[in-house]
């Protein structure tokens, strides 16, 4: 008779030997564009949060609240199709990013406004149409690349509003 606990230890082990096998179906920069751009994603929806409650313009906190219902809706597509891959994906913003918002959430007024606009709206969504668009060319899974194809003309549509946002703001 095979003890209870060898019997837990195999079906454990393949059970993550199931789960490695799920993500080793994804080629490496597959993996690495759903890690990276749930880490992206949460540092929007996390910086735009701040934003709605920092903000000093009207129109700025009305571009924070699209991008928290995009960024979210993003996110949780996002999840589920790197769920149905296997692969686990990071749970909010990485570290730099996170000091990112730390340092924008101790400023105020205009000066918090223009910042926010120009480091999440602008310079945040030109990394992520780089990612976005480079996974859409160039991703192996069907369904990543499909993701990707599908979520770019959004992160496209979120800079140009950031960009007019932001020269708007620098003519004030």
């Amino acid at each position: 008779m095979v003890p209870m606990t060898y019997r837990v230890s195999v079906m454990v082990a393949a059970l993550a030997f199931g789960s490695a096998v799920a993500a080793q179906g994804l080629q490496k920069s597959d993996v690495a564009f759903l890690k990276q751009a749930a880490q992206n994603n949460h540092a929007e929806v996390e910086s735009s949060k701040v934003a709605q409650t920092k903000a000093s313009h009207a129109d700025v906190k009305a571009f924070a609240a699209r991008m928290i219902e995009d960024h979210t809706k993003a996110g949780d597509e996002l999840k589920a199709l790197a769920a149905s891959k296997g692969v686990e994906v990071p749970d909010e913003a990485s570290v730099m990013q996170k000091a990112k918002t730390k340092v924008l959430s101790a400023m105020d007024g205009d000066k918090f406004d223009r910042r926010y606009v120009d480091e999440m709206g602008v310079d945040a969504h030109q990394e992520t149409i780089k990612l976005f668009t480079r996974a859409a060319a160039e991703a192996k899974d069907a369904e990543v690349k499909a993701f990707a194809g599908k979520t770019l003309p959004s992160l496209q549509h979120h800079l140009k509003t950031a960009q007019e946002l932001d020269a708007a703001l620098r003519r004030r």
